[in-house]
Formats: C-alpha cells, structure tokens, sequence
C-alpha cells in the first residue's frame, strides 16, 4: 500500500487539545484520521451526525424542568384565554 501526505489547516489549541484525548486512547492524530477516512470509504457517509440543532444549556433545561413542575402544580394559576393572561402578567 503506498501513502500520501494529507496537508490540513486546523487551529492549533484544538489540534494539541485533540492529540491530548488521542493519546489517552492509545491513538496518535495520523491513526485516528487514517480511521475516519476508512469509515467514509467503507460507509460512503461521514460517521457521526452532524447538524445545526442547537445544545441546549443549562438555563433551558432549568426552563422545561419550571414548566413541568407548574404543569403538575394543582396551586399554579391556569389562564384559560389570551386575556387572562395579559391580565395576570399586568398584575
């Protein structure tokens, strides 16, 4: 099997971060890209998703978990229409 050289400009702080999680793998940079070309090849698809989706953070999580506590209140005030609750946020 004969190589090639695979030039690439990448941002040196996450080359030295990614080396870092490499070698407590027991990989180097050069094995670890070698595999993931392999599973392209193989694949004929990048092997992880990749999207656009937002992470969610800690202030939305904190946000679902205060819906759900009022959804399950039996004290939580219920507006059953758009003026009822204009009326309760004025208040």
């Amino acid at each position: 099997m004969s190589t090639s050289n695979l030039c690439v400009r990448v941002d040196s702080e996450l080359k030295n971060t990614v080396e870092k999680c490499l070698a407590d793998m027991g990989l180097n940079l050069s094995t670890a890209i070698t595999i993931y070309l392999k599973r392209i090849a193989r694949d004929h698809e990048i092997p992880f998703k990749i999207t656009a989706a937002p992470r969610i953070n800690q202030e939305t999580i904190d946000a679902i978990e205060e819906g759900h506590r009022l959804a399950n209140d039996p004290n939580a005030p219920v507006c059953h229409d758009i003026k009822s609750l204009i009326k309760a946020l004025e208040s």
